[in-house]
């Protein structure tokens, strides 16, 4: 073996050595074949072996030095920050707080004058035909995205000006009664004008799985017509199988963005869809819960589950997709999409997407060329609201880590879906089902799928999961409850229980059981929309007692066949649900902190998630050409879970806070949701959040600000915070200086400015929360708050848990209109017990306003 590979690497670097003889076209290189070249010259030799071997050396090529997608960032200004100094180039930045006008003589000639540099470097280094440019990025990074080989990314590494070349990584997708929960329809849509102008001329940017135009959420037929909005500047593709324009006034954008995927073999156009139409679900879904229209009755299966609306109504919508059905998406593709939505003019960007670890090719997760985007998007003025994932309860498991960005944790709000079995023994065991009950008063034949198989050869073909019909006897399952079992196909989504349901329902059952006997790694229990009776038993026990109910009451004979079946039972009225005051909660699938700042798991001084938002069991619209979700196939609705659906409500309802201060920045209006916030349930009493029990069953315990941030968005006291903590670009750049373990030559190549911006400590940086990871004896951290109400004095007051002390100074503040103050907090280490403790500062104003930020430290001994 190891022959081999020493001869195939000889081959390689020989040709690799004498590359430039491929070139000969083949009969030249048969003429070179002359009677008076001696055959044991070395050029000879070289020949032969260039000639015989040719597909060999392009198969090892090929193996050696497959292509794959960089993304690479050079010198020089992109047009956010391009302050002027290249000759025949006027300056292009702007404030902070100002947009740029993509479309002037100056940008688009900076724009081309980068592209063209791009093209230069690529043109010099390597043959026309050996790479393929993918993206120009020009707006928030100079840069490009390029299809060569691994070979090639280390020739471009070393050349003059390349300040980074980063291998393309996958990212994935973070997979209604919510306004009323949020208390929007009476406290904060009113404000702006009711449901009808809530979210007015505010662009949402949606970077997700694309959009079903069709769906009545986003429909203009009913509404005030939407007029022209100068400031978005963004393009409409044209379906290329209806040739019909994707938007409609309401949808404002919508382009697709697949050249990284279709260079790395990903894309499959009769699937995927070549453009942005939705082939998955997913991008229509969170959508319509950031901007759908409101009212839209949600139908299925002949039954109205309620009505349907997104958290800013009125809100434009702009469709930048860059997800796909089987392969979520490549973060080539994202940055493209993110670059564009930020050039077009969007005011906010909804993110329900992720890395799917931190990422391996950076020595920190705050620079990489995705998180270095959306910091210049947030530059431009642009509020980014990103899913925090899907890894939780489990420690460390968030994939969105930047102070810049809003990270949305997942909440269960006070709606729950159940229903219940009774069997005739009197028992009655609770499950979920979004299903119409049996008739009232009577019991039906409980009969196992594996008791009527019309063949046991079919055994094969799992017939406990009923997803075939034809294995089954329908004589004997006509009239009567099928019980089915709840294989590891339900998890990996071979099978579906909306296939159980049309299993049942076409061979005439009155209803149907699915029982779950062994909890799987990855199962996740959520009640499904069906038409016909049926219940999933999830709770292992309550399937045994089922189970051992039915093997008494079924008579078999000695060869275990049954003679007949004696067990009976009703299936419940699972359509409605039921509201609890134990919510909201922290949803057992959301991702939790402590924050890290790099790839060795490193606590960072920062913490993330922000915010705890609704997401779970959320109705909105779906795409019927959507396959990701088995059970919604071919429908409109579809009720699903996941922090994908927890930050579009956080981008909606930051639209409404935009809607009402246009000229405040990102930052503002994160500290407005995150410090009016609340940490108690419906109930009055702390925030509980799920958790796995020694046995792996669920529990409640006490939940933390790793698992909720700062608390569970309240959109009405979101629209008047009193104060606000504002943060701006120089001070995100002084966070990553002072961060230990950051190369500054990384933070340079990324942001294109040096060091010269530092707070003592990246725990100063002005964020509506404070952490320190690692506190020594005592340290003493700083913020500023800015009042954007009337003059108002507040009081402060400081609590932390015992192992850690805390002081805050002043203990009080008069603040004008407008004005600014800074205030200190000190914590001193008392004890070390070697986790974090947690605390608040409270500030509590004269006309009643309520500013809260949390405290997380961790004491160490010197």
């Amino acid at each position: 073996m190891q022959f081999i590979f020493l001869f195939l690497s000889g081959i390689y670097s020989f040709t690799i050595k004498h590359l430039h003889l491929l070139t000969l076209p083949c009969d030249t290189k048969k003429l070179l074949f002359s009677d008076h070249i001696s055959w044991e010259s070395r050029e000879m030799r070289l020949l032969l072996v260039n000639c015989v071997c040719v597909v060999l050396v392009l198969s090892i090529l090929l193996i050696i030095g497959k292509a794959e997608v960089y993304i690479v960032t050079i010198e020089g200004e992109p047009i956010i920050s391009y302050k002027g100094g290249e000759d025949g180039f006027e300056a292009t930045a702007v404030e902070s707080d100002e947009k740029i006008d993509p479309t002037s003589e100056v940008v688009t000639s900076y724009a081309r004058h980068l592209e063209k540099k791009h093209d230069m470097l690529l043109g010099m280094l390597f043959r026309r035909g050996t790479y393929k440019k993918i993206y120009s990025y020009r707006h928030l990074m100079n840069g490009f995205a390029v299809h060569f080989s691994p070979e090639q990314a280390e020739t471009l590494r070393r050349a003059p000006g390349v300040k980074s070349v980063e291998r393309d990584w996958k990212v994935r997708k973070l997979t209604t009664h919510t306004p009323q929960f949020l208390g929007l329809p009476t406290g904060v849509w009113p404000t702006g004008g009711g449901f009808d102008k809530a979210g007015e001329d505010i662009v949402i940017g949606f970077v997700d799985s694309g959009i079903y135009p069709h769906h009545p959420s986003f429909a203009t037929y009913n509404t005030e017509p939407y007029g022209p909005l100068p400031k978005y500047r963004g393009k409409c593709e044209v379906d290329p199988d209806t040739k019909r324009n994707f938007c409609n006034g309401k949808i404002i954008g919508a382009q697709h963005f697949a050249e990284a995927a279709i260079a790395a073999g990903a894309f499959n156009p009769a699937i995927d869809f070549a453009s942005p139409m939705d082939g998955d679900g997913h991008g229509s879904h969170t959508a319509a819960i950031a901007a759908g229209n409101n009212g839209i009755p949600v139908r299925m299966h002949g039954h109205e589950f309620g009505k349907a609306s997104g958290m800013a109504p009125r809100a434009r919508i702009a469709v930048y997709k860059a997800l796909y059905r089987l392969f979520g998406g490549f973060v080539a593709d994202v940055v493209a999409a993110i670059d564009q939505a930020v050039h077009d003019g969007v005011d906010i960007l909804s993110l329900s997407v992720g890395p799917n670890s931190p990422p391996a090719t950076t020595k920190t997760t705050f620079l990489n060329p995705f998180d270095a985007t959306l910091l210049a998007a947030v530059k431009a003025g642009v509020f980014v609201a990103q899913a925090a994932g899907n890894g939780g309860p489990f420690p460390k498991t968030l994939v969105s880590y930047s102070p810049w960005i809003a990270s949305v944790a997942a909440a269960i709000d006070d709606r729950r879906y159940k229903n219940h079995l009774t069997l005739e023994n009197g028992k009655i065991l609770a499950g979920m089902g979004l299903s119409p009950s049996t008739h009232a008063n009577q019991t039906y034949t409980l009969v196992s799928a594996n008791d009527v198989l019309l063949d046991t050869s079919v055994m094969k073909y799992s017939p406990s999961d009923c997803q075939r019909p034809e294995v089954l006897n329908k004589n004997l399952v006509e009239g009567n409850i099928l019980l089915c079992g709840y294989s590891f196909n339900f998890v990996v989504g071979t099978a579906s229980i909306k296939k159980v349901s049309e299993t049942a329902k076409s061979l005439g059952a009155a209803g149907f059981v699915l029982a779950v006997e062994n909890v799987s790694p990855g199962a996740k229990f959520d009640p499904v929309p069906i038409g016909i009776p049926g219940i999933l038993i999830s709770d292992v026990t309550k399937s045994t007692d089922l189970i051992n109910y039915y093997n008494i009451s079924t008579s078999r004979d000695w060869t275990g066949r049954v003679k007949s079946f004696n067990a009976k039972g009703s299936i419940g009225d699972g359509l409605m649900p039921i509201l609890h005051k134990s919510a909201p909660q922290v949803a057992l699938f959301s991702a939790r902190g402590p924050n890290i700042k790099d790839f060795s798991f490193q606590d960072a001084d920062l913490l993330k998630p922000d915010i705890l938002a609704p997401g779970s069991l959320i109705w909105a619209a779906w795409s019927p050409n959507g396959t990701d979700e088995p059970n919604y196939v071919g429908e409109a609705f579809a009720i699903i879970s996941g922090t994908s659906m927890a930050a579009p409500h956080i981008a909606g309802i930051a639209a409404l806070v935009k809607q009402h201060y246009p000229r405040w920045s990102p930052a503002a209006i994160k500290s407005a949701l995150m410090t009016t916030s609340t940490k108690l349930d419906r109930a009055g009493g702390p925030l509980q959040a799920q958790q796995y029990s020694e046995t792996e069953a669920m529990k409640l315990v006490k939940a933390t600000p790793f698992d909720y941030g700062s608390g569970h968005v309240n959109p009405r006291a979101a629209l008047d915070p009193g104060l606000i903590f504002d943060t701006g670009y120089e001070d995100y750049l002084g966070f990553l200086c002072t961060t230990s373990g950051i190369d500054k030559n990384e933070i340079q190549n990324y942001t294109n400015l040096p060091c010269n911006y530092t707070m003592g400590h990246p725990s100063n940086l002005n964020s509506p929360s404070i952490t320190v990871s690692h506190l020594v004896k005592s340290q003493t951290v700083t913020r500023t708050v800015t009042n954007v109400a009337a003059e108002e004095t507040y009081v402060i007051t400081a609590t932390m848990e015992p192992a850690i002390a805390i002081e805050a100074s002043p203990p009080a503040m008069t603040l004008l209109s407008g004005a600014s103050r800074k205030f200190s907090v000190t914590l001193t280490v008392r004890s070390v017990t070697g986790s974090y403790s947690f605390g608040e500062i409270y500030m509590k104003g004269s006309r009643g306003h309520k500013v809260r930020i949390p405290v997380i430290a961790m004491g160490y001994r010197r």
